[in-house]
């Protein structure tokens, strides 16, 4: 691949690029060759905290794409949910979805969102942003008619939720930035472009 100066997202998650493409930045896209579980597997036996595990993910991904597009700046993502002071994963059917919303429940969790920025092999920035979101007290008949109007891609997230539908009726508080919430921190990476001459305003 010829050397040049694109932006490129090492994703194809909608939510991201919608994200780049609202905030008006030109760049294409391309989906990292990275086995997550994998890759974050010998940190979890060592008690990686949550913001560790969403910057290794990010890094990985950005130098896994940066590895195949020379010259570019890639922008790598990835967001880790923790409750109690634990990474919280993905629920893999509707009871484990049910038994989520039933733990968060009154409960307060946190979303951490971290980004990397890497050109030929190299890590030029990266940033991770914290966001802590308090639900409301549920009880089993909201669980269940909530879930009933649930799609998959929302069922099966780490949270059972997506704050832009409704989701957010689950919450009686949102501290932290509505990016992060989504899944990446804009304001650090937009000036992070800018910093590096990739993006002109």
């Amino acid at each position: 691949m010829p050397k040049n100066e694109a932006i490129i997202l090492a994703s194809t998650s909608p939510s991201r690029r919608a994200l780049l493409a609202n905030a008006g930045i030109a760049f294409s896209s391309m989906r990292p060759h990275v086995d997550e579980r994998a890759t974050e597997a010998p940190f979890l036996k060592t008690g990686a905290t949550p913001d560790f595990l969403a910057g290794l993910l990010s890094r990985a991904k950005a130098l896994d794409v940066a590895g195949r597009a020379p010259g570019a700046f890639v922008i790598g993502g990835d967001q880790v949910m923790a409750f109690e002071g634990l990474p919280y994963s993905k629920p893999e059917n509707r009871e484990e979805a049910r038994a989520h919303l039933k733990r968060l429940s009154g409960k307060t969790h946190y979303l951490m969102s971290a980004f990397a920025i890497a050109r030929d092999g190299e890590i030029l920035f990266e940033a991770c942003e914290t966001a802590a979101l308090h639900m409301r007290p549920l009880d089993e008949a909201e669980i269940d008619r909530y879930l009933a109007r649930l799609s998959d891609e929302v069922l099966f997230s780490s949270g059972v939720y997506q704050l832009e539908g409704p989701g957010v009726r689950l919450f009686e508080r949102i501290d932290g930035d509505f990016f992060t919430i989504l899944g990446m921190p804009m304001l650090q990476l937009l000036a992070a472009l800018r910093k590096f001459g990739a993006l002109h305003d």
